[in-house]
């Protein structure tokens, strides 16, 4: 059934490179103003956005509240916009459903008011980390798994990854820095660490941008999707 009203889409094409997971690409959309009002984005919270959502076979959410675009122009009724659209792929590989909405920032989506999202199904690969860099330096020194888990990390989606911190003990050792109290080994992954992740193995264009007891480390700010393994054991010679 048509939907009629003011605010009415009609998708004609999403167009994207191949999908690797946690990796972030601009697609490109284009689309119809079908309905009776103009189509703006009044400001960075404000007005009508590009989105999407990722989802499972069964149309459940697994990535709802995706990437927000701003409406590079105003688009009147009648009129086809095309343009450019962030799109970061869900974690961890596998297939999902790609559904491309519009929404009106804190009140809906477009598809509440009746209209289709745009939808397909589309193979998430694994994130290539062929280029991942480990900041390792002298007297660091990775555990037999270390790097085994982190490249694993790295193709789930992961574009910072970093672990635990073991340090020698004995009458004759120092006491160790009480910064590296929060990494000592054991448990499991963390992908909302709330410490930066020290000796971290990073993807370009990612750099250390902190220290914790002189080590490197990297503070994650939101840019990218990273995780703490407790398993992945680096050890202080």
């Amino acid at each position: 059934m048509a939907v009629s009203g003011p605010l009415v889409v009609r998708w004609r094409t999403v167009e994207h490179a191949p999908v690797q997971a946690g990796a972030r690409q601009l697609a490109v959309v284009e689309l119809e103003n079908a309905g009776s009002a103009p189509w703006r984005t009044r400001g960075p919270q404000d007005g009508l956005f590009l989105a999407y959502h990722w989802l499972d076979e069964r149309g459940n959410p697994i990535v709802w509240d995706g990437e927000r675009t701003p409406l590079e122009r105003e688009v009147e009724p009648g009129e086809t916009l095309r343009q450019e659209i962030a799109l970061r792929g869900p974690i961890p590989p596998g297939r999902y459903r790609l559904a491309v909405d519009m929404l009106e920032e804190h009140r809906f989506w477009l598809a509440e008011l009746g209209n289709a999202p745009y939808e397909r199904d589309v193979d998430v690969q694994p994130r290539d980390a062929s280029a991942a860099r480990a900041f390792l330096p002298d007297g660091v020194e990775p555990s037999p798994e270390w790097r085994e888990r982190v490249a694993a990390l790295h193709a789930e989606g992961y574009a910072a990854v970093g672990g635990a911190v073991e340090q020698p003990t004995g009458l004759l050792r120092r006491k160790p820095p009480a910064e590296l109290a929060p990494y000592a080994p054991g448990g499991g992954r963390h992908p909302r660490f709330p410490h930066p992740l020290v000796c971290p193995s990073l993807l370009p264009p990612l750099e250390p941008n902190d220290e914790v007891a002189g080590l490197p480390a990297y503070r994650p700010d939101g840019s990218e999707p990273s995780i703490f393994d407790g398993r992945a054991v680096l050890r202080l010679r």
